[in-house]
C-alpha cells in the first residue's frame, strides 16, 4: 500500500516533467530546422554575425521559451493557482494588455506590414530590430481569462446576460481585432473558445446562436480580402493555376514527397533555396520532411501527440474547474494549431499563415507557448493523484 501511494502521488510530478520533455524535444527540432533552412551558398551558418542570423534569434528564443516554462511550471504558476483572486488579477491584465496589442498593431506607424497583412509591432533594442505578434499573446490571454470567467461563474453558467453574453461580446471583440489581418488564427480562436464554452456547460441554445453570428463574421472578413478567395480557390484546384495561385500547394507537395522514408540528409534539401515560399515559418514542416523523411516527419507529429495526451490527462486530474478548463484550453490550442499547419503542408485545408508551434521560426509564439506549457505543468504538479 505504502508503495502504491508513493507511485500516485509521484504521477502528477510524472505528468509535468513528460510535457517538459516533448516540448523541449519540440524546440531542439525545431532549432535544428531552422539551421537547415536557413543554411546559405554564400555565407557559413556560423560565424560572429550568429546572434543576429535566423538561428540566432531563434536559439535566444528558444533558452528564453524554456526558461518561461520551467520558471512558471515551478515557480509563480503554482503560486497563482492557489489564490483566487490572484487567478482573476491575472486573467484581466492579460486580456487588457492583449487588447491594447492588438490595438496598436493596427495603428500607422507603429506596426510593420509582412506577406500583404500587418501583424506585427516593431520594437529596436539599439542595433537590433524585434518584432512581437500580438494575436500569439491574445490566444493565451483569452484562455486564461474565458477560464476564469467559466469557473468564477459556473453557478450562472445558464445565463445569458451574467455569463454567455459577455464572454462573447469579449471573445468576439478580439476575433474581430484579430482577424482584420489574420484570418487563420481568428479561426483557430474562434475553434478553441467555441469548444471551452461547451466544456464550461454554456446552453447549446446559446452556442448555435454565436455560432450562426460568427459564421456571417466570418464570411466577411473572408471576403474583405481578395487573397483570402484566392487561397481557396487554390486550394480547390492548384493545378488550375500552378506557377500563379496554385505555386505555394503545388510546391509543398513536391518538398514533402521528395523527402522519401529517410530524407534527403539535414541540410541537404533544395527546394529552401527560393523554390518554396515561407521555408522557416509557415511551410517549414515541408523541409523538414525532406530531409528528414517520412520518419522524421511522424516522430514531429508522434511529440505533438505525446504533448496532447498529456495534456488531456491533466486537465482530467485537475483540482479546480478553472485549473481543469485551463488545461483544457491550452492542450487544445496548441494540438489544434499543429493539425492546421500540418493540414496546410500537405494541402488538407486552404494556405494560411499560421505557423507550427515550437518548429517555426518566430519569438513571439515560442515564448507564449513554452509560457502556456509551463502553466500546463503547474496545473499537473497541483493535479490529484489517481486513486489505488
Amino acid at each position: 500500500m505504502t508503495v502504491m501511494n508513493g507511485a500516485t502521488s509521484a504521477a502528477p510530478a510524472l505528468r509535468g516533467q513528460l510535457i517538459i520533455l516533448a516540448v523541449a524535444a519540440l524546440v531542439c527540432l525545431g532549432l535544428i530546422a531552422v539551421a537547415t533552412t536557413s543554411a546559405s551558398l554564400d555565407r557559413p551558418l556560423f560565424d560572429h554575425t550568429f546572434w543576429r542570423s535566423s538561428l540566432g534569434r531563434q536559439a535566444a528564443f528558444a533558452m528564453l521559451g524554456l526558461a518561461a516554462l520551467l520558471s512558471i511550471g515551478y515557480g509563480p504558476g503554482s503560486w497563482l493557482l492557489r489564490d483566487e483572486r490572484r487567478v482573476r488579477g491575472l486573467a484581466w491584465l492579460g486580456v487588457v494588455l492583449a487588447a491594447g496589442l492588438s490595438v496598436l498593431v493596427l495603428v500607422p506607424g507603429w506596426s510593420s506590414a509582412a506577406g500583404g497583412s500587418r501583424r506585427w509591432l516593431r520594437l529596436s533594442l539599439g542595433d537590433v530590430d524585434l518584432g512581437v505578434q500580438p494575436s500569439e499573446i491574445v490566444k493565451l490571454a483569452l484562455v486564461v481569462w474565458l477560464s476564469m470567467w467559466l469557473a468564477v461563474r459556473a453557478a450562472q453558467r445558464h445565463s445569458l446576460k451574467r455569463v454567455f453574453g459577455p464572454a462573447i461580446l469579449v471573445v468576439g471583440g478580439f476575433l474581430a481585432l484579430v482577424g482584420i489581418e489574420d484570418f487563420g488564427t481568428a479561426a483557430l480562436i474562434a475553434a478553441v473558445c467555441g469548444a471551452m464554452l461547451v466544456v464550461g456547460g454554456c446552453r447549446p441554445a446559446h452556442l448555435l446562436g454565436s455560432a450562426l453570428l460568427g459564421l456571417g463574421g466570418f464570411a466577411v472578413l473572408l471576403f474583405r480580402e481578395t487573397y483570402r478567395i484566392d487561397r481557396l480557390t487554390a486550394f480547390w484546384d492548384p493545378w488550375a493555376d500552378p506557377r500563379g495561385l496554385g505555386y505555394h500547394s503545388i510546391q509543398s507537395l513536391a518538398t514533402i514527397s521528395s523527402g522519401g522514408w529517410i530524407g534527403r540528409g539535414l541540410g541537404a534539401g533544395v527546394q529552401k533555396y527560393g523554390y518554396l515560399p515561407e521555408a522557416r515559418t509557415d511551410f517549414i514542416y515541408s523541409v523538414f520532411c525532406e530531409e528528414t523523411g517520412v520518419i522524421g516527419g511522424t516522430i514531429v507529429l508522434a511529440l505533438f501527440a505525446t504533448l496532447t495526451i498529456a495534456g488531456m490527462i491533466v486537465m482530467l486530474h485537475a483540482r479546480t474547474p478553472f485549473e481543469r478548463l485551463l488545461a483544457f484550453g491550452i492542450t487544445l490550442t496548441i494540438g489544434l494549431q499543429a493539425v492546421m499547419n500540418v493540414a496546410v503542408v500537405t494541402v488538407c485545408a486552404p494556405t494560411k499563415g499560421i505557423p507550427l508551434p515550437f518548429i517555426s521560426a518566430g519569438g513571439s509564439g515560442m515564448v507564449v507557448f513554452c509560457a502556456a506549457c509551463g502553466l500546463l505543468v503547474a496545473v499537473a504538479r497541483r493535479s490529484q493523484p489517481e486513486e489505488g
